[in-house]
């Protein structure tokens, strides 16, 4: 069994907080040693409470179903002899009040475009294949709710 680890840091400071108008800010550490801005999503709650600069929780969600679709992607093309020059996706995600009443984010779109070069190419088929094995594999896809779907771009 794996454990993974991650840090989350808020600060009061000089806030009154009592009145609801504290700044969501604060700052998500890896155990690699990175940290990055986190904040509310301005849709959820207002500016200048929110920061638009930083990473929301929302936005870490998709990224993170679409990082996991890519290395899986990226694992099952090499394993095949297929060797990809580029992968970007411009995933995204609706928030919306699921069959619960609850609101939740309840489809994530991935919208993965594969580059790949030399002697040995992919068919269609074969690279729609590689991403549905890809999709089955994921570790956050097989841990979440959310409707994942992979439409890839050709």
């Amino acid at each position: 069994m794996a454990h993974y680890t991650a840090q989350v840091l808020w600060l009061r400071d000089e806030q009154d907080f009592l009145d609801n108008r504290y700044s969501r800010k604060h700052v998500l550490r890896f155990d690699g040693g990175l940290e990055v801005p986190g904040s509310s999503s301005p849709h959820v709650v207002s500016l200048p409470m929110s920061d638009a600069s930083a990473v929301d929780p929302e936005e870490a969600f998709v990224a993170s179903l679409s990082s996991c679709h890519m290395l899986w992607l990226l694992s099952i093309a090499a394993k095949h002899k297929f060797r990809v020059d580029r992968y970007f996706d411009a995933a995204a995600g609706a928030m919306e009040k699921n069959a619960e009443g609850k609101m939740a984010m309840t489809v994530v779109t991935l919208r993965p475009e594969v580059r790949f070069s030399g002697e040995r190419l992919p068919t269609r088929e074969q690279i729609s294949q590689m991403h549905h094995e890809a999709h089955e594999q994921c570790f956050i896809a097989n841990s979440v709710k959310t409707e994942v779907r992979c439409e890839p771009v050709f």
